[in-house]
């Protein structure tokens, strides 16, 4: 038995989770790690290891690597596991239950994609599985097209590589939302000891897929191409592309030389799948830092356009030509709203409307696109953030409304109804498609950006996260939330707020005149003051990151393109001057 008299910090509750991980139901491996953290009185990690359990977030299971129930390793997936295989087999009673995995390039993600699949079929349920690394748009793809009940992709997405993760997706494709996420939670509660767990299984309920469901995905893809012949005319736009050594490297050029792009460079230094990122600090394609590499590769050969991909190529980030012939990165605002203006442009050019269309943006992303729907006379939803929102969204309005596209900030964007979760593969084909286009008309996607920002206004965002770890960084972060709730600005920026809303009580308050109403939005964590003058800054704490983030949107008008650079001036003076005013540090 291992001595934990000395351990004096930490509580009796976390102390019986650390002795049941030192017994007999985990490995070797597992209890040496432990036993170490014991003996070297690492309190600290000890306590952030196990005190709590993961819990699905906006992304899913999500975390640092490691021994411990706050931790990704093999037993919290086998149990979260488990507790899915337990609600799948209650909710579907008297019917055969498949499910779909998938893997990215993380370290250890093809290990814990294998024991979600054993898990799996231990309790008797069917698993398709794609033993090699696949997109998380592709897995979205493959539960509808398969007719599964449910499906897991490990990933972690943009996160750091000590990070791994496990995103549920339901029926529908789309990752799960309540009431399921809540019902999957409380069978993995019930699971009092890893015993409880499932690890006899039969392999022939283990079917391994791939080029068949990558066959039917591409041309799933294809059928999104709006403007076939602007390609024809400029196949050899020069594109390079990098999938920050992720899933993206198996269907990004395919899918372009589908569309019918010839000229695709896709970068060498970053093509190689691997976990440990060696030429990024992160593989987040929102860091201009990840996408260094390619841009040098870009001016090199004289690109038109640069595109990443995150590692499960979910997000896409992309840098084109200014007006002086120099790359410059898009934020995912910019982006959005450039996919959105294409799409409903080449729409109506095409005579497509049928008058039922929809687009979708979450709660923190730009205004702009609202705007831009509305001139093409097009409705706009808003969501929660999250992308589950979105194609829980896309599920009610199936059969009476056409989706066309929709985003958020964060670099992620779906066009087309055939997948319910981000897509980076349809994105970069689409966004290649679009720089087609403009360059056909003899314009580029930075003049198309300034003349939206002229036709409907110069909409400016910034993000902020702070990044709090640990359990007293969560708690600082509930804090900074209580004294917003309580003390909240009536004044930003030389503007009034005229509207407090709180997206957690479900309503709003104009805290100039008192007046009160309701949101109609699912609750979550979220605080957003709205100014006089169109300012918005929300506060939102990540339910997938140890951080909290505070978006900043701003808006002018634009008179002509000359007026560029000082508007743009003012408006990154309005967004310094609300972050000093919150005293965001």
């Amino acid at each position: 038995m291992v001595n934990t008299a000395h351990l004096s910090k930490i509580d009796s509750a976390i102390l019986d989770k650390i002795k049941q991980w030192l017994g007999p139901e985990t490995d070797d491996d597992t209890r040496q790690t432990l036993q170490s953290l014991i003996e070297t009185g690492k309190e600290d990690e000890l306590i952030d290891s196990f005190y709590k359990d993961l819990e699905f977030g906006t992304g899913g299971l999500r975390g640092i690597m490691g021994v411990g129930t706050n931790r990704i390793n093999k037993y919290t997936i086998a149990m979260a596991t488990q507790g899915l295989s337990n609600y799948l087999l209650k909710h579907y009673t008297n019917e055969p239950i498949k499910v779909a995995i998938a893997h990215d390039s993380r370290n250890n993600s093809d290990l814990f994609a294998r024991v979600t699949a054993e898990v799996f079929a231990a309790n008797g349920i069917k698993v398709y599985f794609f033993s090699a690394l696949r997109p998380t748009p592709e897995l979205s793809f493959a539960i509808r097209t398969l007719g599964c009940k449910s499906g897991v992709v490990i990933t972690a997405s943009h996160n750091p590589k000590e990070y791994n993760g496990y995103k549920a997706y339901w029926e529908d494709g789309a990752q799960v939302i309540a009431p399921h996420d809540k019902n999957i939670i409380e069978e993995v509660q019930k699971i009092k000891s890893l015993a409880d767990i499932k690890f006899k299984y039969d392999a022939t309920m283990i079917e391994d897929i791939a080029e068949d469901i990558d066959e039917l995905y591409l041309k799933a893809l294809k059928n999104l191409s709006v403007s076939p012949e602007a390609i024809a005319r400029q196949h050899d736009l020069k594109i390079v592309y990098t999938p920050i050594h992720g899933t993206g490297v198996v269907l990004v050029e395919p899918v372009l030389k589908r569309y019918g792009f010839t000229n695709v460079t896709v970068l060498a230094s970053q093509s190689k799948p691997d976990g440990n990122f060696p030429t990024v600090i992160y593989p987040n394609p929102e860091e201009a830092e990840a996408l260094k590499l390619a841009l040098e590769k870009a001016n090199e050969i004289g690109a038109d356009l640069v595109m990443a991909t995150d590692p499960d190529a979910d997000r896409v980030g992309i840098a084109i030509r200014n007006d002086k012939g120099e790359l410059q990165l898009l934020n995912g605002n910019q982006t959005g709203s450039l996919l959105i203006h294409y799409l409903l442009k080449a729409w109506k050019e095409k005579g497509q409307f049928k008058g039922n269309e929809f687009v979708v943006k979450t709660i923190v992303t730009t205004d702009l696109i609202p705007k831009i729907a509305a001139y093409y006379g097009v409705k706009s939803y808003e969501t929660l953030t999250g992308f589950k929102y979105i194609a829980a969204l896309i599920k009610k309005l199936e059969g009476k409304e056409k989706f066309i596209g929709g985003g958020e900030e964060s670099y992620g964007y779906l066009i087309g109804d055939k997948v319910r979760d981000k897509d980076a593969i349809a994105s970069c084909a689409i966004i290649a498609e679009m720089a087609a286009f403009a360059k056909d008309k003899g314009s580029s996607l930075y003049d198309t950006l300034i003349d939206t920002y002229v036709q409907f206004g110069f909409y400016k965002e910034k993000l902020t996260s702070l990044t709090k770890k640990g359990k007293s960084g969560a708690e600082e972060i509930q804090l900074m939330m209580k004294e917003l709730r309580e003390k909240p600005p009536i004044n930003l920026a030389g503007s009034k707020v005229i509207r407090v809303k709180d997206y957690n009580q479900g309503s709003w308050i104009n805290p100039q005149n008192g007046e009160k109403g309701t949101l109609d939005f699912p609750k979550e964590n979220v605080l957003q003051f709205l100014t006089e003058d169109g300012s918005l800054v929300s506060a939102r704490p990540s339910g997938t990151e140890p951080k909290i983030k505070f978006y900043f949107s701003v808006n002018e008008p634009l008179k002509n393109k000359s007026l560029f650079e000082e508007v743009s001036k003012q408006l990154d003076q309005k967004i310094d001057r609300l972050v000093t005013e919150l005293n965001i540090k």
